[in-house]
């Protein structure tokens, strides 16, 4: 990964934005795309992966807590998918309100937690902090151009 010289409000701000970004995406959701599971081997509902967005920052920002309180944080891909899949389970049936309010709540606490961190505490956990707040700016971006783009694939395979 590049070096990534942001202070904690820049971050902040970039998690912010990508936030917003996947917001005006579920905005423009039609009800059958919110419904729909367009990922090749995803079977989760947009608005669920949407949700999973939201969940993930309430992990991170409890991660990047025990990080810089100087306690050790064991995260894995067994971890991190047995959270996901717990989530996929307590949101199957999640509405476009709920999911909305909840990436505005737990975005906005993320935010600002990384906004009141100073620039030694992102190097907390050998620098996982700052890789952990990099994570909250690409994952909802990352999320919303793969959603955007199945749907597109399928939009243009019913044309």
């Amino acid at each position: 990964m590049e070096e990534d010289a942001r202070s904690p409000a820049e971050l902040a701000a970039a998690i912010g934005a990508a936030r917003d970004r996947l917001i005006g995406f579920v905005r423009g959701c039609t009800d059958e795309q919110w419904r729909s599971a367009p990922l090749d081997g995803d079977p989760r509902p947009v608005g669920v992966v949407v949700d999973h967005v939201a969940h993930s920052y309430e992990y991170l920002g409890g991660w990047i807590h025990q990080l810089v309180a100087g306690r050790p944080v064991d995260v894995n891909n067994e971890v991190v998918d047995a959270l996901n899949a717990e989530h996929a389970q307590a949101a199957a049936s999640v509405s476009r309100a709920d999911a909305t309010a909840h990436l505005l709540r737990s975005g906005d606490a993320i935010g600002a937690l990384i906004a009141g961190l100073s620039t030694a505490d992102l190097e907390a956990g050998g620098g996982r902090v700052r890789r952990f707040a990099q994570i909250a700016i690409r994952h909802p971006d990352d999320h919303r151009s793969e959603i955007e783009t199945a749907l597109a694939g399928q939009a243009a395979g019913r044309s």
